[in-house]
């Protein structure tokens, strides 16, 4: 098995728990918190419908350098429109994020990758590694927070990797 089929078993599975979660986003509450701290219940979920699009830089392009003043991340808008509008960009970005995943060799998946703010380097490991943690657990912890936002707001929360205290989980 090549590592782009192995990390092609779990990204359908993690897209799919972040579209499950998304569609429980209330359209009239994009401006809620649960802390003066958190992330806006809008700008945290469209966060996690472009994380997608940020594997497939990792995967693509040669580093990221978020100090330079043109970096593509810079396309993203992370403003919350309507439910509908964060689905359909989280079904593009992951298209495009699996895609790359796809096209890229065991080889281009151990190269390093550079990820930096000017000088100070933030991460600089194997494409693979950097796709896992930057891309995946990313993901994967956003769409959690999304869940706990849900619960405070006592909306279902969706069953994710075992049931819910609101939903069974089954093998989809």
């Amino acid at each position: 098995m090549t590592i782009a089929e192995i990390l092609l078993l779990d990204y359908d599975q993690e897209i799919s728990n972040t579209r499950r979660t998304l569609e429980r986003i209330p359209e009239d509450k994009p401006l809620w918190a649960p802390h003066e701290k958190s992330f806006k219940m809008g700008k945290l979920s469209m966060h996690c419908a472009t994380i997608p699009l940020f594997g497939a830089y990792i995967l693509e392009d040669d580093g990221m350098d978020l100090a330079d003043p043109n970096p593509k991340r810079k396309h993203a808008d992370l403003t919350f429109t309507t439910t509908a509008a964060a689905l359909a960009a989280l079904d593009e970005n992951a298209a495009k994020c699996r895609a790359a995943i796809a096209a890229t060799s065991d080889e281009d998946f151990l190269k390093p990758w550079k990820f930096s703010f000017g000088e100070h380097v933030i991460a600089h490991e194997s494409r693979a590694a950097t796709f896992r943690k930057m891309c995946f657990d990313h993901l994967i912890h956003h769409t959690s927070q999304l869940g706990v936002y849900l619960r405070l707001l006592d909306i279902p929360v969706p069953a994710l990797y075992g049931p819910s205290a609101d939903e069974q989980w089954s093998p989809k």
